[in-house]
């Protein structure tokens, strides 16, 4: 299920890729479960990336792995077991996506701090 911004900047500029694309992976949870599941390095269950991530909703996990799922950015794979084991894991999309990433993710852990205490400082 897309959600409204996405939709709308869908309808807006259909053709234009990267309002596209980072409307899908700029939203809210979608680069945390992709670097979760790339810390990983093996298929995680959606109970262990739910608790990777403890203040996602079980529904917004859902939602989310779809999505990136329906972009080729992950794999679902569901096992015939009782009760059905599913895991989820990167497609080499998503590799490469989380490479070209990986400089604003350092970039956020080394200005972190700076930035929490500009926002304190000021509010």
């Amino acid at each position: 299920m897309e959600d409204t911004t996405t939709m709308f900047l869908n309808e807006m500029f259909p053709n234009c890729p990267v309002r596209n694309i980072l409307a899908r992976v700029g939203a809210k949870w979608s680069l945390i479960v992709m670097h979760e599941l790339l810390q990983h390095h093996e298929p995680m269950r959606f109970s262990a990336l739910q608790k990777s991530i403890p203040d996602i909703s079980q529904k917004m996990l859902t939602t989310t792995l779809r999505d990136l799922e329906a972009d080729g950015f992950i794999i679902r794979k569901v096992y015939p077991e009782v009760p059905p084991r599913t895991e989820y894991s990167m497609t080499p999309r998503a590799c490469s996506f989380m490479e070209a990433c990986r400089p604003m993710i350092q970039w956020a852990i080394d200005n972190f701090s700076a930035i929490i205490k500009d926002r304190e400082s000021r509010g």
